[in-house]
């Protein structure tokens, strides 16, 4: 995340495939592909997952303290 931000890249778009996956197409065209797990989860809960994941980031970026 800090070296996509130094490197001046301003979008970043997270795709969350549902439970068959993600079509090869929109894989093809991915910079960088992470994967939560190899469980499949309801779309809610990655999406939460995805967020603390982002905030969790962010505040190591900085700096600051974060809660294990």
């Amino acid at each position: 995340m800090n070296d996509l931000g130094l490197s001046g890249v301003s979008d970043i778009v997270f795709v969350i495939g549902g439970s068959l996956g993600i079509h090869e197409d929109i894989m093809k065209r991915a910079d960088f592909k992470l994967s939560m797990s190899d469980l499949t989860f309801p779309h809610q809960l990655a999406r939460l997952m995805l967020a603390e994941q982002i905030y969790r980031a962010f505040k190591i970026i900085r700096g600051e303290p974060y809660a294990k």
